[in-house]
């Protein structure tokens, strides 16, 4: 097992998580820009076009468990270089055949990467100093960020140029870039399975994490993700609805809405520097809290709340995931906490859609969906408030 991370090997462990942070979100959200062709080429129904956008988010709840358990059984390096054969193979088996390794391919990629959602923070919170874990998690959560804005900008003018298959396999190019440098990163132990200790070696072994702060942590996540994946769902049509926009430009506030994700991923471990987490979550609740209020109060100021709504979700998730490294005591309770709070908190966002779309349905309006996101950052703000104040400061 290895130490804290130094300069020059640190730098190149950066890299590397960067570059697999960019196959994380990318590859899913290749088939959004390409979805009116596979509905044409391959007949996919709405309900079935719905079914396989929610697919990887149900796998990112569903398999979080089995992805724990990999990385405590196998070690993290075995289970990142598994990740990242998964997602190059989930990328092969969507773009070769028809609906049904479309579906199979989306699954195979939705385990693969619950793998390496749980597995990175444990790479982080080993790997680095205490100091330089909030640079390697802000590195780790923008480049998610990034790999989606990529995939999104790039896919719809090579599926006019190739094709729908080549587009979305494109993404598989990421996967082979970080495969290479992980492997300079980290050598033969990327090749050889090796179970996590009990405890850290060469580590005082810290406070036991209670579980009312697992559950808090949990709660907090769950806000997150209810109102990230719900905003992302309906925001374009939202704006299209209430402002009359054409939906390119209702698309705009989509993509303000993930791209400042990259400020707030990189601006909280900054922040943390010189404010308490508990201020810093505080304040990113009160960003969160103006995407509901704003769009019911003032909806023409759309670009606003779209920004500080970015910039509230991508520091939302890097501050929680540095809770849960600072606060587990050792490798194997970190996994198992990781599993809890992200299996629990993507379940929320893997409904969020289908509740809000129901719930505008129904009632006709977005008052009911805003109200339900109103609450759900609520419980971010409650959630973090609760387990932040128990983070370490890094030293």
């Amino acid at each position: 097992m290895t130490g804290p991370a130094r300069a020059p090997r640190g730098w190149l462990l950066m890299l590397a998580i960067g570059l697999i942070a960019l196959n994380m979100r990318g590859p899913l959200v290749a088939v959004a820009p390409v979805i009116a062709q596979l509905e044409d080429d391959l007949g996919f129904t709405p309900v079935e076009l719905g079914f396989l956008t929610g697919i990887p988010v149900l796998c990112f709840a569903l398999a979080a468990p089995l992805a724990s358990l990999a990385g405590r059984k196998l070690g993290p390096e075995f289970a990142i270089t598994m990740t990242l054969l998964g997602v190059l193979f989930g990328v092969v088996v969507r773009s070769a055949g028809g609906g049904g390794l479309v579906m199979l391919g989306t699954v195979i990629l939705g385990v693969a990467i619950t793998i390496g959602n749980i597995v990175v923070p444990l790479i982080i919170r080993r790997d680095f100093t205490p100091a330089r874990q909030g640079a390697a998690m802000g590195t780790y959560t923008a480049a998610l960020n990034i790999g989606s804005f990529l995939t999104s900008m790039v896919s719809a003018p090579l599926a006019e140029l190739l094709g729908w298959r080549p587009a979305i396999a494109a993404s598989g190019l990421f996967a082979l870039a970080a495969a290479a440098v992980w492997a300079i990163a980290v050598g033969r132990r990327a090749f050889i399975p090796a179970a996590v200790p009990a405890s850290d070696p060469g580590r005082p072994a810290g406070k036991l994490t209670s579980r009312w702060i697992t559950a808090a942590l949990t709660l907090g996540f769950a806000g997150q993700a209810f109102s990230y994946y719900g905003v992302t769902a309906w925001l374009p049509s939202l704006l299209a609805d209430e402002l009359g926009m054409a939906p390119a430009a209702a698309g705009a506030g989509s993509s303000l809405f993930q791209i400042l994700a990259i400020v707030g991923g990189l601006g909280v471990p900054l922040a943390a520097r010189f404010a308490s987490t508990t201020a810093v979550g505080l304040t990113l609740g009160l960003l969160w809290l103006t995407v509901p209020l704003g769009l019911l109060l003032a909806p023409e100021l759309w670009w606003l709340w779209s920004s500080f709504g970015g910039i509230a979700q991508g520091g939302g998730i890097t501050l929680i995931f540095l809770a849960i490294i600072r606060l587990a005591r050792d490798q194997a309770s970190a996994a198992r906490m990781s599993a809890v709070v992200q299996g629990t908190g993507y379940s929320f966002g893997a409904v969020a859609p289908t509740l809000l779309g129901y719930v505008h349905g129904v009632t006709g309006a977005w008052t009911g969906p805003l109200l339900m996101i109103l609450c759900s950052v609520a419980a971010f703000i409650l959630g973090t408030a609760l387990s932040l104040r128990k983070v370490p400061k890094p030293h």
